[in-house]
């Protein structure tokens, strides 16, 4: 399937393809238009839009979009609900909520700079996701929350 966000990713936008590919649909195409662009292409490409005003899988309330893919698609994994908090914090300027926030939000920005392509980005930020959801399962494991 397509899915399509903003370009210029960030801790979301590379948050939900990290999920999407990990947990909801393993042959996931990504698209990264402008953000006044998304829903237009969206429909021309039939293509699901996500992490961008008017989508469905958009922030709602005090959840970034990972949360939102994660409750639509009724995700009960441990260290993934574990992981969802860091990148919430992370991508809702909320640094304070968990720990890790900081320094993860701080790896996006670093990558961001170094990798301007967004395919690119993701491409290359997937292994990080892939590590922190390892931390994730290993603090879940060892009675974290």
């Amino acid at each position: 399937m397509k899915w399509i966000t903003r370009s210029h990713v960030h801790v979301d936008r590379v948050a939900c393809p990290w999920l999407i590919t990990r947990f909801v649909d393993s042959d996931a195409t990504f698209l990264f238009v402008p953000k006044s662009k998304v829903l237009e292409v969206a429909q021309k490409e039939g293509a699901i839009p996500f992490d961008t005003p008017g989508a469905e899988l958009h922030h709602r309330g005090d959840l970034c979009s990972f949360d939102v893919i994660i409750q639509e698609y009724q995700l009960t994994d441990k260290a993934l609900l574990r992981m969802a908090r860091i990148i919430n914090a992370a991508d809702t300027d909320r640094l304070d909520a968990d720990p890790l926030a900081a320094g993860f939000e701080a790896i996006a920005v670093g990558y961001s700079l170094r990798y301007p392509d967004d395919h690119e980005n993701i491409e290359r930020q997937f292994e990080v996701y892939d590590a922190l959801y390892a931390w994730c399962r290993l603090d879940v494991a060892r009675g974290g929350e």
